[in-house]
């Protein structure tokens, strides 16, 4: 199933920028990519769950851009996840950066941890997106690659219970630049290094 035009020209773009993820950096997104592979060569599914703090921002991007990855690598047998180690909510800064990015986003709800469906292509299964502690469900309890996408999760929560492999490859917090001039420049940068970084794990899937 195709991407939507606008989601196709931005994944596109930053397919173009692999030579700006660093080595190391690529030697954490291939640890992620070969879990996939094995897990996929088994006949099992490959259950990747990002986590950061509060659930709110970069955990939320990775999750959509690994699916998105996924979808246009067109790797079947992925689950994407996330969770925090607390619950706050999908900070609307980060969900308005998603939407420039040309994926389709809808609040469910009204509620202060509101749910957002979350598509990328025409489907009937969007993604739906809430914070959430990284063991709440629908999160799997066992099985998963729990990927670490900040530096305070990654010291406050030295044992992921339940995974198979824990890989961290941290975000700056775009936070930094909330209610400033910069914060959509910052949010967006974020969204692009994450689809970027996503879009290269993949492509050492189909490798």
């Amino acid at each position: 199933m195709a991407l939507f035009p606008a989601v196709e020209r931005y994944v596109d773009q930053r397919c173009q920028e692999f030579d700006q993820i660093s080595s190391d950096r690529k030697t954490q997104l291939k640890k992620i990519a070969l879990y996939v592979k094995d897990r996929i060569a088994a006949g099992q599914p490959a259950k990747l769950t990002f986590i950061c703090t509060h659930n709110s921002r970069r955990s939320h991007m990775c999750q959509i851009w690994a699916a998105t990855a996924a979808a246009h690598y067109d790797v079947a047998g992925v689950e994407s996840y996330s969770g925090g180690t607390e619950t706050t909510a999908f900070n609307p800064r980060a969900v308005a950066a998603i939407e420039r990015a040309g994926l389709k986003i809808e609040k469910t709800n009204d509620r202060d941890n509101p749910r957002f469906a979350v598509r990328f292509q025409e489907s009937d299964e969007p993604l739906i997106c809430f914070s959430k502690v990284y063991s709440a469900p629908p999160n799997p309890k066992e099985g998963f690659c729990a990927v670490m996408t900040c530096s305070q999760a990654d010291r406050t929560c030295p044992y992921v219970d339940g995974c198979l492999l824990r890989v961290a490859i941290p975000y700056d917090d775009p936070k930094v630049a909330d209610n400033t001039p910069q914060e959509a420049s910052k949010y967006d940068e974020r969204c692009a290094q994450i689809s970027r970084e996503m879009l290269y794990l993949f492509s050492q899937v189909r490798n």
